[in-house]
């Protein structure tokens, strides 16, 4: 069956609405992305960094100096740079010049422990790690040096990427710089590490050659490297573009996403590269600065996972802030609540969006329209020239039947080749149909009669109650309503007649008190018999990932289970 299927079946004809919106998109490599934008935009501000400003050009040289810096220490094509670094300057220098001397970019979280760190770069075979003198992440940078086959350290001065007058923001980070990057032959000041030289001409074949090796986040199992060419990244960022109604207009957009995640690598950096605009970028999230910066630079556009709105919400300046200058806020990485979208809606003045996406995708397949009608609970419709279909949740040979969730299916440009040295993984990752392979996602999903899709929950997050299939989103979405909770997890706990039990855990908003019992009989008067928890449990904070999304996995790993 085809995606593009004229069949009357309205499930199929969903299908075909879906996927009818085309886009011409050549093989481009990030290289020549940025140096089209430095071509027409060279002298406007790419990066505003605290109230200092980086032009196109400026980041452009720099990102040429750092690969014929890199081509000096024998970096060749196919060689992976890491970047252990939050949202700075050399981050842009890095991430491009790295791809100009024909290397591989390996994101890396700034919150890594030796341990994870040592990990991710043993298994990507990184030669070489971009970070900063800041006292969390060169320690830890070193003992990896150390104990990993990684021959080299570049090492950035946050301090002199600030303004003059602002370099007390070093606080910011909430600890201090090192005052002395070590003397060593193996770490490098990151001003020692340009060339003026010109970088010797690496051939990219955007098609085939790697731009990105991207770690999952592991919630699943273990982190895998999702293999991102240039064509997966810049198709993707030009998808996003070509569907923001504002094309031309400034754009200067609120960089509080973290850098090292595939969602802000695509709709904060390569976006706004591809359509010439300015990202406003902080260091890490704080809600404060965040406002403050907001307000300061005039933001015209936002993505932020929904813990950020949260946060932004609960600051005692939000009431205070002038939102007036932004358009449009979009939210991804996990389910948006509906109370907290309308909350955040109604102090802003902004529209705020729901879209969906994975890291094997390069970052987004789809997303509500900017503007016009949004359905409300879904995930909106995919980006131009992706398509999707719903797969049987027990044999992903076969669509699911007309009317019933299955498991999502893509096929797009961004679309990753594959994981890194994990071919099985790989294997098990696609569905192979008559007209190509198709991403897995491991999410179930609904689609309607305007390609509007819905998802209902994880394959992996299902619990079973007496041989019901119960979705903990489902019971979550219900659960967010209660005007005393703030946050919500749903998982499956041990039960010895039903199998398994659902469990809820709340946070509460602040200055609300509610027990668990009243919480728990307010729930189930509301949900299915079989959905019924056996408790709420009221607890101060849930755990959540490296980019603030609430983990169901660190919850069970918690509790044992």
């Amino acid at each position: 069956m085809s995606v593009n299927s004229n069949s009357a079946d309205p499930w199929r004809a969903a299908y075909a609405h879906a996927c009818d919106w085309e886009l011409d998109l050549p093989p481009l490599s990030l290289p020549d992305m940025f140096a089209e934008a430095v071509r027409r935009h060279g002298e406007r501000p790419l990066v505003d960094f605290v109230g200092r400003r980086y032009s196109y050009a400026q980041l452009h040289a720099e990102a040429q100096q750092f690969a014929a810096g890199l081509q000096t220490l024998g970096i060749r094509k196919g060689d992976r740079i890491g970047l252990y670094l939050p949202n700075v300057p050399i981050y842009v220098s890095a991430y491009y010049g790295a791809m100009l001397a024909g290397a591989t970019v390996v994101n890396f979280s700034p919150l890594y422990t030796v341990e994870e760190l040592s990990a991710q770069v043993a298994d990507s075979g990184a030669r070489l790690l971009v970070t900063i003198d800041s006292a969390a992440l060169l320690p830890t940078a070193l003992k990896v040096l150390d104990g990993t086959a990684l021959e080299r350290l570049v090492v950035g001065s946050l301090g002199a990427m600030l303004p003059w007058s602002k370099r007390i923001l070093l606080a910011l980070l909430g600890r201090k710089a090192l005052s002395k990057i070590p003397g060593r032959s193996d770490v490098t000041p990151w001003a020692q590490s340009l060339h003026t030289s010109a970088p010797q001409a690496t051939p990219i074949d955007p098609m085939s050659d790697l731009a990105l090796l991207q770690y999952t986040g592991g919630t699943t199992g273990v982190p895998k490297g999702a293999m991102l060419t240039h064509q997966n990244m810049s198709a993707n960022a030009r998808q996003v573009e070509a569907i923001d109604p504002h094309q031309g207009d400034r754009d200067m957009i609120l960089g509080v996403l973290p850098l090292f995640h595939v969602f802000a690598n695509t709709c904060v950096l390569n976006r706004t590269v591809a359509n010439g605009g300015c990202i406003a970028m902080l260091p890490r999230f704080e809600a404060g600065q965040a406002l403050k910066t907001l307000e300061r630079v005039k933001a015209t556009a936002m993505p932020a996972v929904p813990t950020m709105f949260q946060a932004l919400l609960d600051h005692p300046n939000c009431a205070k802030t002038d939102f007036s200058s932004l358009r449009i806020c979009i939210s991804g990485g996990a389910p948006l609540p509906l109370p907290m979208k309308a909350r955040f809606e109604a102090a802003s003045g902004a529209r705020v969006v729901e879209g969906y996406g994975l890291t094997e995708s390069a970052g987004v397949v789809s997303t509500n329209p900017y503007e016009g009608e949004e359905r409300i609970g879904t995930i909106g419709q995919v980006l131009p020239a992706t398509r999707v279909r719903l797969l049987d949740r027990e044999d992903p040979t076969r669509d699911a039947a007309p009317g019933e969730p299955g498991e999502l299916a893509v096929q797009g440009p961004q679309v990753m080749q594959g994981y890194w040295q994990r071919p099985e993984a790989a294997a098990t990752a696609f569905a192979e149909r008559p007209d190509g392979r198709w991403l897995r996602t491991g999410d179930v999903a609904t689609l309607d009669a305007q390609g509007y899709v819905k998802i209902v929950d994880r394959i992996k997050d299902m619990i079973a109650v007496g041989g019901f299939k119960v979705f903990p989103s489902q019971v979550e979405a219900v659960l967010v309503q209660h005007p005393a909770v703030k946050e919500a997890l749903v998982i499956g706990v041990p039960d010895d007649y039903r199998g398994e039990a659902p469990r809820a855990f709340v946070t509460l908003d602040d200055e609300v008190t509610a027990s668990g019992e009243e919480l728990r009989d307010w729930l189930n008067s509301r949900i299915g018999k079989h959905e019924r928890v056996d408790q709420v449990v009221v607890r101060e904070e849930l755990p959540k990932t490296m980019v603030g999304k609430l983990d169901r996995k660190a919850l069970r790993a918690e509790l044992g289970l």
